[in-house]
């Protein structure tokens, strides 16, 4: 029965060893991902290591999927990002991508883009995104924006006060562009960015409630509309004029901040980056985070936010799992550690009890010898 109550904590303490051998590894990449998920950079490394080690050819598939969509910018990331990985890739694949990219960049291709951003205010990429911020700058894409939402408000149709009130922020900005001699252009693009994923439904909901929220408070809106009712784009310095009376400068600091956080997603990832990063963020803070990524990865980030989406900014969901595997881990442990504490008691107690006994023969044996050596003696 001893030897049996040892064979079995000797088993208690296999079995835990082995089962913590197996749950080990996810615990500490699970114990990792919680201890980084305030360093979006961190921790899009973490869960970039297990996404790609599961699926070897997520990235080439991804670049093939790129490169059939038309999006050379986004292939160009992923290739980026083979080689930070050391991740193999086709001769032929990264000279289609290279080519890919020299006619999305052409001349006649740029200024296309350039005169399409600049008309119509919308933004793609880097030449788009130039003719708009062109336009907003000379205030004839604001204006125009905040005509044609104006004329909607008017006649009692849908408006977007949003982009409403994103171009009335960007005519104050577009001012102090001037009198600072460009210090305000980052702020000015940034805002101009986030009113173009607007325009084009790439403005994540969360993120989108905050702006409109943030706009009304800087807006008055009785005098915006009475402004609006009143504006044209062939009077553009009496229209500026009344709009800019109806925007409070010193509630725009959060927009400011957005405006600013923007700019340097799109300054390292470029324009579609940055629209990225805009479709997937439900806050000023989700952009900031974006940010930091954005400066440690450069041009891989596009490729980052493909695969994690918003889980490359922060933890977002998967929270109770990884703690179940540490919970998992620790259990496991401290079975491990009871079964080598029974072990040992039962191996000190089987001990003791030899010896116990070797002794209480010793001197059953020195008795008998004493007996025997006095019954010669009589």
């Amino acid at each position: 029965m001893k030897w049996l109550r040892i064979s079995t904590a000797l088993a208690g303490i296999a079995a835990c060893s082995f089962m913590l051998a197996q749950v080990a590894p996810y615990a500490r990449e699970a114990g990792a991902i919680l201890a980084a998920q305030d360093d979006p950079v961190a921790l899009s490394e973490l869960k970039l290591d297990v996404l790609l080690r599961q699926n070897e050819r997520l990235v080439q598939d991804n670049i093939e999927a790129a490169l059939a969509s038309g999006d050379a910018d986004l292939a160009d990331s992923f290739v980026a990002l083979a080689r930070d990985r050391n991740i193999a890739l086709p001769d032929d694949l990264i000279s289609r991508v290279s080519d890919a990219v020299k006619a999305e960049n052409s001349t006649s291709q740029f200024a296309k883009r350039f005169a399409t951003g600049l008309v119509t205010g919308n933004a793609e990429d880097v030449a788009s995104l130039s003719g708009t911020v062109a336009g907003d700058l000379f205030v004839f894409g604001d204006i125009r924006d905040i005509v044609r939402e104006g004329k909607h408000l008017a006649m009692g149709e849908d408006t977007d006060r949003l982009v409403l009130g994103l171009a009335a922020a960007g005519l104050a900005v577009t001012a102090a562009t001037y009198v600072s001699v460009g210090g305000a252009a980052p702020v000015r693009a940034g805002l101009t960015l986030v009113k173009d994923a607007r325009k084009v439904g790439r403005l994540g909901e969360g993120l989108a409630a905050w702006a409109g929220r943030s706009a009304r408070e800087v807006v008055d809106t009785p005098m915006l509309q009475n402004a609006v009712a009143k504006g044209s784009v062939l009077r553009p310095g009496e229209t500026v004029r009344a709009i800019k009376a109806a925007f409070r400068a010193e509630k725009a600091g959060a927009l400011v901040r957005l405006g600013k956080d923007v700019t340097r997603v799109a300054g390292k990832t470029g324009t579609r980056g940055a629209m990225d990063t805009l479709r997937i963020a439900e806050g000023p803070k989700d952009v900031a985070r974006a940010a930091r990524l954005a400066e440690a990865q450069g041009g891989k980030t596009r490729a980052i936010i493909k695969l994690l989406g918003r889980g490359a900014l922060l933890l977002v969901g998967g929270m109770f799992d990884l703690a179940l595997w540490l919970f998992g881990a620790a259990l496991t442990l401290f079975g491990l550690l009871s079964s080598i504490k029974v072990t040992t008691e039962r191996l000190t107690q089987a001990w003791c009890d030899r010896r116990r006994a070797r002794r209480l023969r010793r001197a059953q044996m020195a008795a008998e010898a004493a007996l025997a050596d006095a019954g010669l003696r009589a």
